[in-house]
């Protein structure tokens, strides 16, 4: 599964010194993606390869409370291709199998 998307960037809000950042999947993405990927690794992530600007990267999105998958922002990513809090991307993301 190959599909595109434009989110906007947050910061995980849960811990006031996290330096965790993501951008939320549409929801009728995630449940798309919920519905064909049987395979979830730990806390029911879902590996995918990722590409927003010039940046590829690979890692798992993860479902959230209000059934959304979020994909996370490694600050390698963040700073290559600019990004801030509040910025949209738009982000390329290839569902992989395992």
């Amino acid at each position: 599964m190959l599909v595109q998307f434009d989110g906007v960037v947050f910061r995980w809000e849960a811990r006031s010194d996290s330096d965790w950042y993501f951008v939320a999947l549409p929801p009728e993405l995630s449940d798309d993606i919920r519905e064909t990927q049987t395979f979830r690794r730990g806390f029911g992530g879902v590996r995918v390869d990722a590409t927003i600007g010039a940046t590829v990267f690979r890692t798992s999105i993860f479902p959230q409370a209000g059934g959304v998958y979020v994909l996370p922002l490694k600050r390698a990513v963040r700073d290559a291709e600019g990004i801030e809090p509040g910025g949209t991307v738009v982000v390329e993301l290839a569902v992989l199998d395992a």
